[in-house]
């Protein structure tokens, strides 16, 4: 059975010039979750539309996951669980506890559940993302039990990295699917 990606994106929703945008326009087999307000994000509300897409879903999904939408992944896996999902690329973790890092409006989503995952995970992060350190970041992976991967100066893996069809997150995927898009 062909494996699904849902794309999750974060707070302001992955404009056009978004990999997240670019892979849900160009990938058959990807669907994107849409909330109601990408920038007033409200955990609870997000929690309920992340829940209902998976649950729709009756095939094998990969969540792929950008900034604020990792903590909603990992508040999710809390409460819910889903034998459908074989995995989840968390790309560029904001974090959320940190108001050094990130801005009030995440506050809900704090704090980051600390659980290990019961399913595959890698964590993608840049050595220069303004939304978190790199040091937080890896341990947020650890505490998951994700493999941690460090993709150099990229900011935070979104529009203003000019990233296109982020053909490196492409082949990280890969590693969750083990099947080619």
């Amino acid at each position: 059975m062909e494996t699904k990606i849902l794309i999750i994106p974060g707070l302001g929703g992955s404009g056009e010039n978004h990999w997240q945008t670019y892979w849900s326009k160009n990938f058959n087999k990807a669907m994107r979750i849409e909330q109601e307000n990408w920038d007033e994000p409200e955990l609870k509300k997000w929690l309920k539309k992340l829940n209902e897409a998976i649950e729709k879903l009756q095939e094998p999904v990969i969540l792929v996951a950008h900034s604020l939408a990792v903590s909603l992944v990992l508040h999710w896996a809390v409460k819910y669980n889903n034998h459908n999902i074989k995995g989840a690329l968390l790309v560029a973790p904001a974090d959320v506890d940190s108001a050094e890092y990130t801005p009030d409006v995440v506050r809900g989503f704090a704090p980051i559940p600390l659980s290990k995952l019961t399913f595959p995970s890698i964590v993608v992060t840049s050595i220069n993302d303004p939304y978190i350190s790199l040091n937080r970041a890896k341990y947020f992976a650890e505490q998951w039990g994700s493999e941690f991967i460090n993709i150099g100066e990229k900011g935070h893996i979104n529009s203003d990295s000019n990233l296109g069809m982020w053909e490196e997150g492409q082949m990280i995927l890969q590693k969750l699917n083990g099947s080619n898009e």
